[in-house]
């Protein structure tokens, strides 16, 4: 045991780092062991990894000083940061630099980034057609990640960047999922058209992360992108339809209407999928489901990833 590799986990509670963090635990031959990073030790969450015998270590993302502490003698370190939970493009991007800076310092030898498109590639600022938010991005959570690839090549970190997609996990846990329409039927709603939106359980993105950690340095220094189906608004409304046992419908807005929702990130998310809808075909094209499924041949399609979790989904 004293010999396998440490595999340091940012958000080893939560839905990307929990993947790879079981991933690695159900493989009893693994040439690799887990350290699970979180902020708060004390969270229930936490407590059950420790219960089980797994080494947690508390880390603070906004501490390089804490993060090298974290990362000592790990051979590798899934990098993901936490949006959701400040809203700040900048502080994300500053989260990034950290990760990036503490991995060189403590001599980690691969890390994985979790990261996404800058969309100010294909779409810039001046652009009207989507509002500027935080008055630098399209997509905040998109284009900070992709300013941050830069800083892991810029540190001369060994490191895979791996660009996810949607996960399906938003309908439970994001409040995305069936919602009672004014005429009383069950529906989904994005901005979408009739374009595909790529998605994937996040399980299977902890999955294809401890493949790239089994290759070696086979993917260090390349950006992989991973999906495990392209599905439209209407497609997926129709595996809820199977699983509620009545229609579900598809309820497709304009992205300004799906902006003006009012919850918290309402403009992030209406530019998110306006973008994806707008260039659609790159961010497909981007994913490449073959290539997913072999690193993880146990990928889900939606309708399997709906038929394990309908229990959590009420009519």
């Amino acid at each position: 045991m004293s010999d396998r590799k440490i595999i340091a986990i940012l958000g080893a509670t939560g839905a990307q780092g929990g993947g790879l963090l079981r991933a690695i635990l159900r493989d009893d031959k693994s040439e690799f062991t887990v350290r699970a990073l979180t902020r708060n030790k004390d969270s229930e969450k936490a407590k059950a990894l420790a219960a089980e015998g797994i080494e947690v270590v508390e880390a603070d993302v906004d501490s390089k000083e804490s993060l090298v502490k974290a990362f000592s003698g790990a051979y590798g370190v899934f990098g993901v940061t936490f949006f959701w939970e400040h809203f700040s493009g900048e502080k994300e991007e500053n989260q990034a630099k950290n990760i990036a800076l503490a991995s060189k310092e403590a001599g980690v030898k691969h890390v994985i980034w979790s990261t996404l498109e800058d969309t100010r590639n294909w779409i810039s600022l001046s652009d009207e057609r989507m509002p500027t938010l935080q008055g630098k991005y399209k997509v905040p959570h998109f284009d900070a990640k992709g300013v941050a690839n830069a800083f892991f090549a810029e540190a001369g970190v060994p490191v895979t960047c791996l660009n996810t997609s949607f996960y399906w996990e938003n309908f439970i846990y994001f409040g995305l999922g069936p919602q009672k329409n004014a005429d009383g039927k069950l529906g989904i709603t994005f901005p979408m058209g009739d374009k595909k939106l790529p998605g994937i359980a996040s399980e299977d993105i902890g999955k294809s992360a401890y493949s790239i950690y089994k290759a070696g340095n086979k993917y260090i220094g390349k950006t992989l992108a991973i999906a495990g189906e392209n599905l439209t608004g209407q497609q997926m409304a129709n595996g809820f339809s199977s699983i509620y046992g009545q229609e579900v419908v598809y309820n497709d807005v304009p992205a300004d209407v799906y902006r003006s929702f009012g919850f918290p990130g309402a403009d992030e998310m209406g530019n998110m999928f306006q973008f994806k809808r707008d260039f659609n075909e790159d961010y497909c094209n981007a994913r490449n489901i073959g290539e997913t499924r072999s690193l993880n041949p146990e990928l889900q399609s939606f309708e399997t990833w709906l038929e394990r979790n309908k229990e959590k989904f009420n009519s």
